[in-house]
């Protein structure tokens, strides 16, 4: 087979409209609770871990800014492990069906987020709280590693062929989903007292993601494989080791989905997590406040977004691309310096602006990366990319930030840092859409596959 050529679809049986609907839903609901759980720590990390669980391990005379380097450096380690979860969801995923993968995830990142919401703090048992909040978080990354590649496939593998691109996003939209309900959780508890937050209310959150976990495993359970991978099951046609396949098949096209997702997955944490962080600790803004400029920003988030998914099926792909990402040069600078002015309405429209590039390229993402690999190591092979992507670039943003901002005391920095993700991304994605054939307009009649 010739190396880095996308090989041809295996055909599959059409399912039905409704049957692709539901898939599409489902996918959208398992992901929106995943990434709750997934987004609840990142809030958890500027806002309170580092004094729960750093504080009193760190020097007395040190800078509370050193506890939030430390939190934010757990919120690293969980997208660390993404990778490893992609491999070994990918693998199982391929090997014995996407829907048994996807159960699993969904039960580990519940179990591991749960878990946090009754870890003692270092108060209480010392170094073991450290030690048990980075363990926890590695179970959260690993889950949250498997599930992202499982849930696009479920809904882009029941999708009709020329709206997988579209049925991809539905998947993508549980993230601001996620993200918002994270940042609501986190904006209701934070009313209350300092001491009643820091003791016991921020685990709220995180104990009561138990609840959804339960509603998400109800749907999962009832969802068919995909006709896709049934077909594969049915005539026996599974990699034996789909990672080699995919590394030795592939390799350019595995690079260049790593930097092509880099805008869609690091400048929301620069936006988010970051900026969280920077705003009440820096400028003045108390925690209601800036969570409620966040959680408007993801209000614009969860609209916008679907429009990056029609445009790109619509227009031609590399076209689309540069109208969507082009505009972050001019409009995360301009965030950055209303947030600064520390008025609140100013801060709301800078980040609402700043979200509308990278929001709906990363509605786009899931369906580019799905048509890259062919059906028997498809999960692998998009996981592979997608999740090396936010171990390198997405989980590192936030501490990177916080790093930049303490070495050099100014916020441009971080300016430039969020302008770089964008020139990564199109140094990785233009090439891709090249290689992929991935050039005419996705509601257009398809391009035949290239020959294997």
């Amino acid at each position: 087979m010739q190396q880095d050529t996308p090989a041809p679809r295996t055909p599959a049986a059409r399912p039905s409209t409704r049957e692709a609907r539901r898939a599409g839903i489902s996918a959208f609901i398992g992901t929106t609770i995943e990434w709750f759980d997934f987004y609840i720590y990142g809030s958890a990390a500027a806002l309170v871990l580092g004094k729960v669980y750093f504080a009193d391990a760190s020097p007395a005379d040190a800078s509370p800014a050193v506890g939030t380097l430390a939190a934010f450096a757990t919120f690293w380690i969980g997208f660390l492990a993404r990778p490893l979860g992609g491999l070994v969801f990918g693998h199982f995923g391929d090997r014995r069906g996407r829907k048994k993968a996807l159960v699993v995830t969904l039960t580990m990142m519940g179990g591991a987020t749960f878990c946090v919401g009754l870890l003692p703090g270092y108060a209480q048992i010392g170094a073991a709280a450290p030690i048990l909040l980075v363990l926890l978080r590695l179970i959260q990354g690993i889950a949250m590693g498997g599930e992202w590649g499982g849930a696009v496939l479920i809904a882009t593998e029941f999708a009709p062929p020329r709206r997988k691109l579209l049925y991809g996003a539905l998947a993508q939209q549980g993230s601001p989903v996620g993200n918002l309900l994270a940042t609501l959780a986190f904006l209701g508890i934070a009313q209350l007292p300092d001491a009643a937050f820091e003791s016991w209310g921020w685990r709220v959150p995180f104990l009561a993601s138990a609840v959804l976990v339960a509603v998400g495993l109800f749907i999962r359970l009832r969802l068919a494989e995909t006709p896709e991978m049934a077909g594969v099951l049915a005539r026996k046609q599974t990699s034996k080791l789909p990672v080699k396949d995919v590394l030795s098949t592939y390799p350019l096209l595995v690079l260049l989905g790593v930097l092509a997702g880099t805008a869609g997955v690091a400048i929301t944490y620069v936006k988010t997590t970051f900026a969280l962080s920077w705003a009440t600790t820096d400028l003045g803004f108390d925690k209601s406040t800036f969570l409620t400029v966040v959680s408007l920003a993801l209000v614009v988030q969860v609209l916008v977004q679907p429009f990056g998914a029609v445009i790109a099926a619509r227009w031609p792909l590399r076209k689309a691309v540069l109208w969507m990402l082009l505009p972050e040069f001019v409009l995360l600078p301009l965030m950055f310096a209303l947030v600064g002015t520390g008025n609140f309405w100013l801060a709301v429209l800078g980040m609402s602006l700043a979200t509308f590039p990278h929001a709906m390229y990363y509605a786009a993402l899931a369906g580019i990366l799905a048509r890259v690999y062919p059906v028997e190591v498809r999960y692998t092979g998009m996981s592979l990319s997608y999740q090396m992507c936010t171990a390198v670039f997405a989980g590192t943003a936030p501490m990177v930030s916080q790093y930049l901002l303490t070495a050099t005391g100014s916020i441009w920095s971080i300016v430039a840092l969020g302008l770089g993700y964008v020139v990564i991304t199109l140094a990785g994605v233009l090439p891709l859409l090249t290689r992929t054939g991935q050039t005419a307009p996705v509601l257009s009649p398809e391009p035949a596959a290239s020959p294997a």
